[in-house]
């Protein structure tokens, strides 16, 4: 038995995937739920909107690499980051000056402004596609690994490998700090308390002298800047394709949902669970087995419950149990 390759082996190909994973699906649910805790709708072009501002991102990515300008071991998508996040924000104001906000001053249901987001949805999913076409796309550079497997087994000896990529690792740091400054604006500046009222109780806010239509611009803000985070480094980690962001959106409001929808921390919280539940149920369990149990017991299967084809079957299976059993999330957010 040799329960340290079992470890390592679990981390190299369970633990650390999820941590990234989990990250990038925090950023995009924190959108999800500061759209639905303050503007009270669910946002459907969430997914195709993330896809509209990294493909600004790969496309500035491109221009500075044909200058010749490049960030060293970094990826030089981050020297193209603000360019997309400038980008995004100003889509979302246009997007809300045309459509949502007369939806918002009739106080239309929540469900009509659904209907617009999807509309907006398949207008963004096709001038994506005009953008930077159907496609995958690859935009890393810079170096890329931390350390690798080679290292790890010079370094310690050990007869499995660990390693680290730069995107995994780049993605754990800036989802930190981003996740550390949402919450430092949230509650410590004027504009996050007055974000926090308006979601509380709209109309003891607007009595208060808050004003709805500079909350409105923070959270798109807000939510612009989180979208081009998690698909710039999801992207990054995998790759890009218009299609796969899209995809993303079943995840992104399963780990809201699960969290409680309109609590920033859950939103968090749900994006690992989500995450880990993908990778171990999708991951094939047996040589961690081989390590952890004598030789005679070692199983003959690959004992992998899923295939990896069907991960979103396993966040679709979390997402129709929080519905049934506890609508509001496991911290207790707005009900769906």
């Amino acid at each position: 038995m040799d329960p340290v390759s079992a470890f390592i082996l679990l981390s190299n190909f369970v633990v650390i995937p999820a941590l990234a994973y989990g990250s990038q699906l925090a950023l995009g649910a924190l959108g999800i739920t500061l759209i639905y805790g303050i503007l009270r709708f669910s946002h459907f072009a969430h997914g195709d909107i993330m896809a509209f501002g990294t493909a600004v991102v790969i496309l500035t990515t491109w221009a500075l690499q044909g200058f010749g300008i490049s960030f060293g071991v970094l990826p030089t998508a981050l020297l193209a980051l603000p360019v997309g996040i400038v980008a995004t924000i100003l889509y979302l104001l246009a997007a809300d000056r045309t459509v949502y906000r007369f939806y918002r001053k009739v106080r239309a249901k929540p469900m009509i402004l659904v209907m617009a987001s999807l509309g907006v949805m398949f207008v963004t999913n096709g001038l994506t596609r005009l953008l930077i076409g159907p496609g995958q796309q690859r935009f890393d550079d810079g170096t890329r690994f931390v350390f690798s497997v080679r290292d790890f087994r010079e370094w310690t000896g050990l007869s499995e490998g660990l390693a680290l990529r730069s995107s995994q690792f780049l993605t754990l740091i800036v989802a930190l700090v981003a996740m550390a400054l949402l919450f430092w604006f949230l509650n410590r500046t004027r504009g996050g308390k007055s974000m926090r009222a308006y979601s509380d109780n709209e109309d003891l806010a607007l009595l208060s002298g808050i004003n709805p239509e500079r909350v409105v611009v923070i959270t798109w803000a807000i939510a612009g800047t989180l979208m081009v985070l998690a698909g710039t480094l999801y992207g990054l980690d995998k790759s890009f394709r218009p299609f796969t962001y899209f995809q993303l959106l079943l995840p992104f409001f399963a780990a809201a949902i699960l969290g409680g929808l309109g609590n920033p921390l859950g939103a968090i919280v749900g994006a690992y669970v989500v995450a880990f539940s993908e990778m171990g149920i999708t991951y094939a369990w047996r040589r961690f087995f081989e390590h952890l149990l004598p030789e005679s017991w070692a199983p003959d299967g690959m004992l992998q419950i899923l295939p990896v084809d069907y991960k979103f079957a396993v966040t679709f299976a979390i997402l129709v149990l929080v519905l049934i059993f506890r609508p509001t999330g496991i911290f207790r957010g707005k009900s769906v």
